[in-house]
Protein backbone atom coordinates (compact mmCIF):
# COMPACT_ATOMS: atom_id res chain seq x y z
CA UNK A 1 0.00 0.00 0.00
CA UNK A 2 1.30 3.39 -0.80
CA UNK A 3 1.57 6.10 1.99
CA UNK A 4 2.56 9.54 2.62
CA UNK A 5 2.39 10.62 6.20
CA UNK A 6 2.85 14.30 6.58
CA UNK A 7 3.59 15.65 10.08
CA UNK A 8 4.99 18.82 11.90
CA UNK A 9 2.57 21.61 11.32
CA UNK A 10 1.70 23.33 14.11
CA UNK A 11 0.60 26.96 15.82
CA UNK A 12 3.60 29.07 15.61
CA UNK A 13 4.39 32.78 16.24
CA UNK A 14 5.62 34.92 13.05
CA UNK A 15 9.33 34.78 12.81
CA UNK A 16 9.09 31.21 14.29
CA UNK A 17 10.26 27.95 12.29
CA UNK A 18 8.66 25.07 12.08
CA UNK A 19 9.98 21.80 10.12
CA UNK A 20 7.56 19.71 8.36
CA UNK A 21 8.27 15.50 7.62
CA UNK A 22 6.67 13.68 4.80
CA UNK A 23 7.58 9.59 5.24
CA UNK A 24 6.75 7.78 2.32
CA UNK A 25 6.16 3.81 1.92
CA UNK A 26 4.89 1.74 -0.61
CA UNK A 27 6.44 2.83 -3.56
CA UNK A 28 10.32 3.48 -4.64
CA UNK A 29 10.78 6.60 -2.91
CA UNK A 30 14.78 7.63 -3.91
CA UNK A 31 14.17 8.04 -8.13
CA UNK A 32 11.35 10.63 -8.07
CA UNK A 33 10.47 13.95 -7.44
CA UNK A 34 8.99 14.96 -3.90
CA UNK A 35 7.20 18.29 -3.46
CA UNK A 36 5.80 20.53 -1.09
CA UNK A 37 1.81 22.47 -1.49
CA UNK A 38 0.03 24.21 0.04
CA UNK A 39 -3.45 25.50 0.44
CA UNK A 40 -4.67 28.55 2.39
CA UNK A 41 -8.56 29.01 3.01
CA UNK A 42 -10.53 30.35 0.24
CA UNK A 43 -7.05 29.93 -1.77
CA UNK A 44 -5.82 28.30 -4.73
CA UNK A 45 -3.13 24.94 -4.07
CA UNK A 46 0.16 26.48 -4.60
CA UNK A 47 3.53 24.45 -5.08
CA UNK A 48 5.86 25.66 -2.42
CA UNK A 49 9.14 23.49 -2.74
CA UNK A 50 10.57 20.64 -4.68
CA UNK A 51 13.14 18.40 -4.54
CA UNK A 52 14.42 15.98 -7.33
CA UNK A 53 14.79 12.71 -7.21
CA UNK A 54 19.00 11.54 -8.19
CA UNK A 55 20.54 14.42 -7.30
CA UNK A 56 18.06 16.11 -5.57
CA UNK A 57 17.54 19.45 -7.70
CA UNK A 58 15.45 22.00 -5.49
CA UNK A 59 13.14 24.51 -6.28
CA UNK A 60 11.25 27.55 -4.12
CA UNK A 61 8.26 29.26 -4.81
CA UNK A 62 9.30 33.22 -4.72
CA UNK A 63 8.09 33.51 -1.68
CA UNK A 64 9.63 30.79 0.36
CA UNK A 65 13.01 31.55 -0.67
CA UNK A 66 15.96 32.45 1.53
CA UNK A 67 13.17 30.92 4.32
CA UNK A 68 12.11 27.55 3.67
CA UNK A 69 14.75 24.51 3.19
CA UNK A 70 13.54 21.37 1.30
CA UNK A 71 15.69 18.01 2.17
CA UNK A 72 15.38 14.18 1.88
CA UNK A 73 16.92 11.17 3.42
CA UNK A 74 16.10 8.14 0.82
CA UNK A 75 17.39 6.00 4.08
CA UNK A 76 14.70 6.76 5.73
CA UNK A 77 12.21 7.21 2.66
CA UNK A 78 11.46 11.08 3.94
CA UNK A 79 11.49 14.69 3.20
CA UNK A 80 11.76 17.29 5.54
CA UNK A 81 10.91 20.70 4.74
CA UNK A 82 12.60 23.59 7.13
CA UNK A 83 10.59 26.60 7.49
CA UNK A 84 11.99 29.76 9.10
CA UNK A 85 11.25 33.16 9.55
CA UNK A 86 7.34 32.33 9.27
CA UNK A 87 5.06 34.70 8.71
CA UNK A 88 1.29 34.51 8.99
CA UNK A 89 0.71 34.87 5.13
CA UNK A 90 2.49 30.90 5.48
CA UNK A 91 -0.55 29.81 7.52
CA UNK A 92 -2.04 26.84 5.27
CA UNK A 93 -2.47 22.94 5.16
CA UNK A 94 0.50 21.83 3.46
CA UNK A 95 0.66 18.38 1.21
CA UNK A 96 3.78 16.67 0.21
CA UNK A 97 3.32 14.81 -2.59
CA UNK A 98 5.59 11.97 -4.22
CA UNK A 99 5.92 11.73 -8.06
CA UNK A 100 7.44 8.46 -10.18
CA UNK A 101 9.62 11.32 -12.55
CA UNK A 102 12.54 12.76 -10.98
CA UNK A 103 11.90 16.45 -12.56
CA UNK A 104 10.91 19.02 -10.01
CA UNK A 105 8.17 20.75 -11.02
CA UNK A 106 5.06 22.34 -9.02
CA UNK A 107 2.46 20.64 -11.92
CA UNK A 108 0.28 18.64 -9.33
CA UNK A 109 -0.74 16.23 -12.08
CA UNK A 110 2.60 14.76 -11.86
CA UNK A 111 2.28 13.61 -8.75
CA UNK A 112 0.69 10.51 -8.47
CA UNK A 113 0.15 10.35 -4.34
CA UNK A 114 -0.25 12.58 -2.11
CA UNK A 115 -0.20 13.10 2.00
CA UNK A 116 -3.48 13.93 4.03
CA UNK A 117 -1.84 17.57 5.07
CA UNK A 118 -0.41 19.04 8.00
CA UNK A 119 -1.73 22.20 9.18
CA UNK A 120 0.77 24.99 9.73
CA UNK A 121 -1.22 28.30 11.95
CA UNK A 122 1.31 31.05 11.95
CA UNK A 123 -0.06 33.98 14.57
CA UNK A 124 0.58 37.82 14.05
Amino acid sequence: EVQLQASGGGLVQAGGSLTLSCVASGFSFRDGAIAWFRQAPGKRREGVSCIGGGDGDVYYIDSAKGRFIVSRDNVKNTVFLQMNSLKPEDTAVYYCAASSLPVITTNPQTYHYWGQGTLVTVSS
